[in-house]
Parts: structure tokens; sequence; C-alpha cells
């Protein structure tokens, strides 16, 4: 990252080598060819590892083309830079349990949330209930306003651990706060 740059303009794209910018336009326009794809990754990785747009173009390569365990790990990954941009632990799992100030506009909190709700997402694709949860759980005491929408994840992951089918009919009609409620009303926790 550029060293005028700050966490919150990089997560907007911002401060990107010209030959990392480069090598991201050129992936973008490589998608059909995974291997032409995956070199200008490479290229923008090594120049800028730990770039928020390098590390979401990494997640977007493998998520859409299924790559779903690569895609976890670079959320890992990216959860680990985005903690270190906000002073949280590196590890997500001891981030302290209470709400994060910014979760309705500090962007850097934003990307933390979105990312966070990310990694739990693809724990429930990849059949990896357990951590789904517990960053579910996480996701609910750091916004607990549910700025980011992860108590509709919720309501999924315990349909689906009730047997139900995920596609049943809307688990939330409610957002915010309110939604976080309806999961534990409904005898849903």
């Amino acid at each position: 990252m550029d060293a005028g740059t700050d966490f919150d303009d990089a997560v907007l794209g911002h401060g990107l080598p010209p030959e990392v910018e480069q090598a991201l336009r050129e992936a973008g326009a490589a998608r059909a060819d995974p291997s032409l794809a995956m070199a200008a990754l490479m290229r923008a990785g090594a120049l800028a590892p730990e770039h928020p747009a390098v590390l979401i173009a990494f997640y977007r390569h493998y998520f859409y083309s299924h790559r779903l365990r690569l895609a976890r790990a670079v959320a890992r990954k990216t959860l680990v830079v985005a903690a270190r941009s906000l002073g949280l632990p590196l590890v997500w799992r001891e981030v302290p349990g209470q709400p994060l100030a910014g979760a309705r506009d500090d962007v850097a909190t934003r990307f933390y949330l979105w990312v966070l709700k990310g990694y739990a997402y693809l724990s429930l694709r990849l059949d990896d209930p357990v951590e789904a949860r517990d960053a579910l759980a996480k996701l609910r005491q750091l916004d607990p306003d549910d700025r980011v929408g992860a108590a509709l994840l919720e309501a999924v992951r315990q349909r689906r651990d009730r047997g139900g089918d995920e596609d049943e009919g809307p688990a939330l009609p409610v957002f915010g706060a309110a939604a976080w409620a309806r999961v534990t009303a409904t005898g849903q926790t």
C-alpha cells in the first residue's frame, strides 16, 4: 500500500501502484482464462500483498471459480489485514465481544465486518457449521444493529441446522437490531 494512502482509501481501491492496477486490470480481462488471470493476480499480489484491492481481487477470483476453500483462506488473511488497520486482535475470535463503534459509517470497520460475514458464509457453504456459527455469533456482538445483514445469514444457518430447506421462504421480515432479536425470539439460537 502506498505510504500516503490510508486504509479507508485503500479499501476503496486507492493507493495502488500503477503496475498493480495494470495487473488487476489484466486479471479482470482474463477471467475466462484462469491461468492468465491467476498469473496477473500473482503479479499484483507480489507487488502489494496486503492491499485490500488485491485481496478482494483474489477473493473474487476464487469465489466465482467455485474454489471456496481458497476464497476462505483469502478472507482469513484479509481479516488480519483489516484487524491490524483497526488496532484489533489479529485473530477474529479474540476481538472483544462488544459493538464496534464504526459499524454504521467507518469504511475500515464496515470492511472488517463484511469480510467476517463473507468468512461465515463460506464456512456455511463449506459445511463447517461450528466456524460459521462462531463467526456469526461474533458478528452479532460486533454489529448488534446488523448493519451488514448477518442476521439473515444466521437465520439461514439455523434453519439449515434444523434440517429445513434454505429456500423455504423469507427468513427474517425485519432488519437491523430487530433482525437479531427475531432470530432469538423464534427459538432459533
